[in-house]
């Protein structure tokens, strides 16, 4: 069994080892070039790694991908092979902390302490039953965070293109805006789909709570980057955070990078680990060979 790691000889170093240890026992035999692309058993891809066309891996059972989102694959034409996103515990639990982390730090106000002369305030910020958040998507990522939020008592809406049923969370589905309206804090964790693009506008925008903070480690499309940067100058929107852009590095001449209202951070949310992820690939191979459904397929005609 043939398994070709296709995401690039810069990621291979940290990948080799725990990718070694986790397939050992299999048979496999982890390759870092195709001479032969008909030989190829299964393909470990990553954005910007080794493969632009899929065309003449013939026997490739499956793509798995190393990243959750797969809107840079998703469309070629070339890959009628299945293929699998990335759905790992250590990528939950990253964006998690991270989310969290933001969400309180919005919360509490903690961005006035950081002071360069004496000041004194001692404005007491809501409980967190008192703010309201709304969590677009409600996959494996927004479902952990939104129920971690609710843990902490925080009243959050998720919504989804399709119904789902989260406990602890008020699921919607449908206009965006029911989802919205009022919320003081909302986080972007949807994929990149044409149905998803610009989601936060200047008309849902306008569905916040005045004052409200946007948080975005989901992806850069999401949101209409004009748009947001007009809510920031009305007050509309008090605060942004956002790990995701649609450029990437995000070019030094924009605007976010200036604006004292908005905080930068290099898509670094949920970042991919090599141990964990190890696990996960080695468990689709294990059922690609038993005969067993994939785990995390990609539905193509919704593009995730």
């Amino acid at each position: 069994m043939i398994v070709y790691f296709a995401a690039g000889a810069k990621a291979w170093p940290e990948y080799e080892a725990p990718l070694t240890k986790a397939l050992a026992g299999t048979g496999a035999t982890i390759v870092t070039e195709a001479p032969d692309p008909a030989a190829v058993d299964y393909i470990i891809f990553a954005p910007g790694g080794d493969i632009e066309d899929f065309t003449p891996f013939t026997r490739a059972k499956a793509v798995l991908n190393l990243w959750a989102g797969v809107e840079k694959i998703v469309g070629n034409p070339t890959l009628t092979q299945p293929l699998c996103r990335m759905v790992d515990p250590s990528l939950t639990e990253g964006m998690v902390e991270w989310v969290t982390g933001q969400v309180l730090r919005f919360h509490l106000g903690l961005d006035r302490f950081i002071a360069r002369a004496p000041h004194w305030d001692q404005h007491v910020p809501p409980l967190a039953r008192e703010r309201p958040v709304a969590v677009l998507g409600m996959g494996e990522l927004g479902a952990a965070c939104g129920q971690v939020l609710a843990g902490l008592n925080f009243p959050v809406t998720g919504w989804s293109r399709t119904p789902r049923d989260v406990p602890g969370i008020r699921c919607l589905s449908g206009d965006v805006g029911d989802a919205l309206d009022g919320a003081q804090i909302v986080v972007l964790l949807l994929p990149n789909t044409p149905d998803t693009q610009n989601v936060l506008n200047a008309e849902t925008l306008a569905r916040l709570a005045p004052g409200a903070a946007v948080i975005n480690p989901g992806r850069g499309p999401l949101i209409d980057d004009d748009a947001l940067l007009a809510a920031l100058e009305s007050g509309q929107v008090a605060h942004a955070t956002l790990d995701v852009f649609r450029q990437e590095p995000l070019p030094a001449e924009h605007p976010y990078w200036h604006h004292p209202n908005v905080t930068v951070t290099p898509h670094v949310a949920a970042s991919t680990r090599a141990s964990g992820v190890s696990h996960s690939i080695a468990e689709n191979i294990r059922r690609g060979e038993a005969g067993e459904p994939f785990l995390h397929l990609v539905d193509r005609t919704r593009g995730y």
